[in-house]
């Protein structure tokens, strides 16, 4: 339970109305009840704030008469997550290795740690402090997971992987697979061994039947602080910069480096061995067939300055009515032609 004012300080916003009105939790604007805190991104859904039962919202500066106490901040889905976090917030309580996990005795284990049953911990394995694994999930031998991660149901950790702090896997993840690597011997595609690794750094999250390739000689790099949706295929040797955001579906191909804060929409295919700036932008669906510059939103397959885009799918609807038109001009050429005397023409 926390009163208005304590949430405002917690977010860095402000109070219109009562700040000592109790709030035990958050709610979306249309399911929320008295004693919890909804919020209003987007103005359009303004017209919702007087039919909400919530008894706070989380609103912009812009909004600043209600019936309601009003929580005002720049940027209110940012502070709906941080509330929703401190709410939602659980202490860990480890509950220890279980019986029916194998743990080889040559892992080095942390301390206070949770694995569940069925867990499978390799030879010189080092698993850090607190870390969770639940039921079926394998860490293959000579890997490491830092402190306070989170490894789902059924994720599987190839040997010799690197896995950070406080990171979160979701169930179905595979990490270090063989990258996709043949090579032609006239019509037989010879396997080319993937000997590198994948490292994926701190406060990475990564998301369900994701498959992240190993390196065929260096690394897959997952940097610090990326975020990667579900379905996701990351091949071999791709590094993904800080920050990053990687939507469900997308492929990344082999040895392509993605900058720091990119954001790849959902089903983006990117091809191999390009160079992605920081802070680019790569709208859905799209395909990416070239190096992207830095800081500039990018769209279509191939891909083209977003604006460019816009412009280009704005027209695609009129192309019909545009031939008929061009077809109607070059026919009344051709009669106008048709009426030029002969000698005319040959002049």
């Amino acid at each position: 339970m926390k009163k208005l004012r304590e949430l405002a300080e917690w977010v860095g916003g402000t109070v219109a109305g009562d700040g000592e009105i109790e709030v035990h939790g958050v709610a979306a604007i249309e399911e929320a009840k008295a004693g919890e805190i909804t919020f209003i991104a987007n103005p359009k859904y303004l017209s919702k704030l007087a039919l909400t039962q919530a008894s706070a919202v989380i609103v912009s500066p812009e909004v600043t008469s209600s019936e309601k106490p009003l929580l005002c901040v720049k940027n209110p889905y940012l502070a709906f997550a941080k509330i929703l976090a401190l709410f939602s917030h659980k202490p860990y309580q480890p509950k220890g290795v279980d019986p029916k996990a194998h743990v080889s005795p040559t892992a080095q284990l942390g301390k206070d740690l949770t694995l569940y049953p069925f867990v499978y911990v390799g030879d010189h394995c080092s698993i850090g402090d607190r870390v969770t694994l639940y039921p079926g999930v394998v860490v293959g031998e000579g890997s490491s997971i830092g402190e306070d991660s989170i490894l789902h149901a059924n994720v599987s950790i190839y040997p010799g992987m690197i896995i950070g702090k406080r990171v979160i896997l979701h169930s179905g993840l595979v990490v270090g697979s063989d990258g996709f690597g043949y090579a032609k011997e006239g019509r037989r595609n010879l396997k080319i061994p993937q000997v590198g690794k994948v490292e994926i750094e701190d406060d990475v999250e990564i998301g369900s039947n994701t498959s992240i390739d190993r390196g065929a000689l260096g690394n897959t790099i997952i940097r610090k602080g990326v975020k990667i949706d579900n379905l996701v295929q990351v091949a071999h040797n791709v590094v993904i910069g800080e920050d990053s955001i990687i939507v469900a579906q997308v492929g990344i191909s082999g040895s392509t480096k993605i900058g720091s804060n990119v954001t790849l929409a959902g089903q983006v295919g990117v091809a191999g061995h390009l160079q992605i700036g920081d802070n680019v932008m790569v709208g859905a669906q799209s395909g990416v067939g070239q190096d992207l510059s830095p800081n500039q939103a990018y769209s279509g397959s191939p891909t083209i300055p977003h604006r460019d885009w816009l412009r280009m799918v704005m027209t695609l609807p009129k192309v019909p009515e545009m031939r008929k038109t061009l077809m109607e001009i070059e026919k009344r050429l051709t009669k106008i032609e048709e009426t030029i005397p002969l000698e005319k023409k040959e002049k």
